[in-house]
């Protein structure tokens, strides 16, 4: 009698709250929805049979990660196609030019190709912010808005002028700081400082007095051992690792300020893409997704044990509060004059700035539960 007692009890309980928190939904109405559901829910179109094949063409030479990241997207297509859509990937040289990726996509010379969406300022300013921004989004905020709050729509408006369908396929989260054979923690270090870097970073380096030169990362090296350079960045520990800037620099300048993540992007020609069967389609969508995931996770995973491997030979050194601050000022002065210039940026990065605003206040509540080490936590180390 007992136990019946308390499993109707328990059945009065599970009614009440349902009853409960059904009253207080319908007075809210639903919060979040999945668009696609809809989509799923009556599928209209059947698998495909056609076998086809198509070239890939990139900016990367084999013995870099970002290639890695490239071919990785095109065995899952041919994974989850069972072959019906084949993908071959060419490497940097192999069939065009590293800097013809773009160009070779868009005339449909080969049917995909992969980046770092920076590259291609030269046709557009707007195309950077795609990619990083000095201080702008770091890997979650890409993939919020990107996927939640129209940055994939704005990246596809800005690829498609060129007829080019674009899909992010490749967070490699924050890059490395500076390999330097001079120890530079204040604003003044950097005046006259000889420094490799790309993108928005090398025009803020030189408003500062720096000298900058974008050389090709297959040069660095040399350009270190010689003299020529004095600092030199290449991207996140797992790419830097390989390239052995250790072994000629004393130091490493962070945090990298210049690039808190670095997004790539698959891009396809359009009018092949248009030709592709529905099915093919979405697995195109779910394979760029699922390589957006694996790779951060692939990267910070090597990160890891790159930047342990790095700690032996170079002394990590921070920039401190103050310099952040003035670099932080210096690159929001840059971007905004870029804004003003350029309407395709202002769309961007206003769109991006508007996230991180609404962001805010949830990044600054939730803080306080970094998973340092034990001993670090309680000794009042709590924050990233």
């Amino acid at each position: 009698m007992k136990r019946i007692f308390t499993l109707a009890l328990c059945l009065f309980l599970v009614l009440a709250f349902t009853a409960s928190f059904a009253s207080a939904a319908e007075k809210r109405g639903k919060f979040g929805t999945d668009p696609r559901h809809d989509v799923a829910k009556r599928v209209k179109f059947k698998p495909s049979e056609e076998k086809i094949k198509w070239k890939m063409v990139m900016p990367w030479s084999k013995g870099l990660l970002f290639y890695d990241i490239a071919v990785h997207f095109c065995d899952s297509v041919r994974l989850a196609s069972a072959g019906r859509l084949d993908i071959k990937p060419f490497s940097a040289g192999e069939l065009v030019p590293a800097m013809q990726t773009f160009d070779s996509v868009s005339q449909g010379s080969a049917q995909a190709g992969h980046d770092w969406a920076g590259y291609w300022k030269g046709k557009n300013e707007a195309f950077v912010p795609l990619a990083d921004i000095p201080f702008g989004l770091d890997p979650e905020g890409y993939n919020i808005w990107l996927y939640e709050k129209g940055g994939l729509e704005l990246a596809q408006e800005l690829y498609g002028r060129y007829n080019l369908t674009a899909l992010p396929c490749g967070q490699t989260g924050q890059d490395m700081g500076l390999f330097s054979n001079k120890r530079a923690t204040k604003m003044e270090d950097f005046k006259g400082l000889r420094v490799r870097t790309v993108g928005w970073y090398m025009d803020i380096l030189n408003e500062l007095g720096a000298s900058v030169s974008p050389l090709p990362g297959g040069e660095v090296y040399l350009a270190l051992e010689r003299g020529v350079l004095d600092a030199a960045e290449f991207s996140a520990p797992a790419m830097s690792y390989p390239m052995g800037f250790d072994e000629i620099t004393k130091y490493v300048i962070e945090p990298g300020v210049h690039q808190p993540a670095s997004q790539c992007y698959v891009f396809f020609n359009t009018d092949a893409y248009n030709k592709l069967p529905e099915d093919l389609k979405w697995i195109i969508d779910l394979c760029a997704k699922e390589t957006q995931l694996w790779s951060i996770n692939w990267i910070n995973s090597l990160n890891a044990e790159a930047i342990n491997r790095l700690s032996k030979s170079v002394e990590i050194v921070q920039m401190d509060k103050e310099t952040l601050i003035e670099f932080r000022k210096t690159a929001k002065s840059y971007v905004d004059q870029l804004k003003t210039k350029y309407p395709d940026v202002k769309k961007i990065v206003e769109s991006q700035e508007k996230f991180v605003e609404e962001f805010s206040v949830w990044r600054g509540a939730r803080g306080g539960v970094s998973p340092w080490p034990y001993e670090d936590y309680i000794s009042g180390k709590i924050y990233e």
